[in-house]
């Protein structure tokens, strides 16, 4: 077997280890502890003591050359010796031990303001090794860019903000125009400066505007244009008799209307006022239009607007009065030689001739009239078969 021999030199020194006590402890250790202890940073005891936190990091590293006045290390060691619950003389004499710091006299230069070395004498000074053996603070964060801090979501954000409320100032303000914008609408009613001014005056003539060939609209088809209106003044009729004579049932509110007896009774009105009168009030209405069958035909009446307002097979006898309107309405008939019309006391027709079908005929007075001539009740035939439908009519016991 081939081995290696090897020669062991044995060194028999009495080596004991060290505990924990062996080890040097210095100032900044211990008190680097104490404040891991009371878990507080350096920015937590500035703001607890007022004191810079580069001026506490010069305590705990036992520099006095960061301080600008020596004069006041020694208090600012001791509040801080205080403030981590040591002894403050005995942490100042490890603080002037460690760092060679002596106080000086308060008359001599070495006590006066120490001007800050410049920028080359503190790079010169400024180990590279550990960091936490230099005076400097890196804790402190190093100054940052102006659009470093703004995030690209907050200016979408912002510029989103800005146009709502953009939007919402100018629909307020649309709103606020439409709520004071004043809109003028004419009125019925006659201002009272133009109420004296005729507005007809030195209007010429409806013929010479229009010219001789031009025909003019019919009175009776502008008198559709208004209703019965109430009068400004009631026509009244004087009476000439005292007023002892006065029947409160004949005149005045309470007057009842009676009958005219003295043609159906023979006998004449022998009062000496006359009859009755009672104040008219409202104006005469126009005169009606009825449309009577002689034979049964079938009618359909239509309004100005194309509603059917009468539609039926009228038989021998009846009669159906037309409303007064506006605009006259139209007659259509399947049978034309069975209807008549009824006007002022006074028949006319027949609308056509005997089965012929009459579409889209005016109900109008004056039209009627100036289309169909009168007709003498006892010598039409057709007006004959009418009254005597008519008769019929009254006398059936069953109507």
């Amino acid at each position: 077997m081939i081995g290696r021999k090897s020669v062991i030199s044995e060194n028999t020194s009495d080596a004991e280890p060290k505990s924990f006590d062996d080890f040097e402890l210095r100032l900044g250790d211990v008190m680097r502890g104490e404040r891991a202890t009371l878990g507080k940073s350096l920015l937590d005891v500035q703001r607890e003591l007022r004191i810079k936190a580069s001026y506490i990091a010069a305590i705990e590293s036992c520099d006095p050359d960061a301080f600008d006045t020596p004069g006041f290390i020694a208090g600012y060691v001791r509040s801080y010796a205080r403030y981590l619950n040591m002894d403050p003389d005995r942490a100042f004499g490890a603080f002037c031990e460690e760092s060679g710091f002596s106080v000086a006299h308060g008359m001599s230069a070495d006590a006066s303001v120490v001007k800050k070395p410049s920028r080359e004498e503190r790079m010169s000074r400024r180990p590279s090794g550990d960091i936490f053996s230099t005076t400097n603070t890196p804790f402190v964060p190093a100054g940052e860019a102006v659009w470093s801090g703004i995030e690209p979501r907050a200016i979408g954000s912002t510029l989103v903000l800005l146009a709502l409320i953009g939007g919402l100032g100018f629909g307020g303000y649309s709103i606020l125009q439409e709520v004071q914008r004043v809109q003028v609408a004419p009125v019925d009613q006659t201002p009272v400066v133009l109420s004296d001014l005729d507005p007809l005056a030195g209007v010429a003539p409806l013929e010479t505007v229009l010219g001789p060939d031009i025909e003019t609209p019919r009175a009776d088809v502008l008198g559709r244009l208004y209703r019965p209106q109430a009068l400004d003044v009631p026509v009244l009729v004087a009476r000439d008799a005292p007023i002892a004579t006065l029947n409160p049932r004949e005149l005045g509110a309470f007057a009842q209307p009676e009958a005219d007896t003295s043609q159906v009774a023979g006998i004449e009105d022998i009062s000496p006022f006359g009859p009755p009168t009672v104040p008219q009030v409202v104006e005469a209405q126009a005169a009606a239009l009825t449309m009577v069958a002689v034979r049964p035909s079938w009618v359909r009446v239509r309004a100005a607007d194309g509603t059917v307002i009468f539609e039926a097979t009228m038989q021998a006898g009846d009669t159906w009065e037309a409303p007064l309107t506006e605009e006259a309405p139209t007659l259509r008939t399947g049978e034309s030689g069975a209807i008549y019309f009824a006007m002022n006391d006074k028949f006319y027709g027949p609308v056509g001739e005997t089965g012929a079908v009459t579409s889209n005929l005016p109900l109008e007075i004056a039209g009627l009239q100036e289309t169909y001539l009168p007709v003498e009740a006892s010598t039409d035939e057709g007006l004959i078969r009418y009254a005597e439908a008519r008769a019929a009519t009254v006398t059936d016991p069953s109507e």
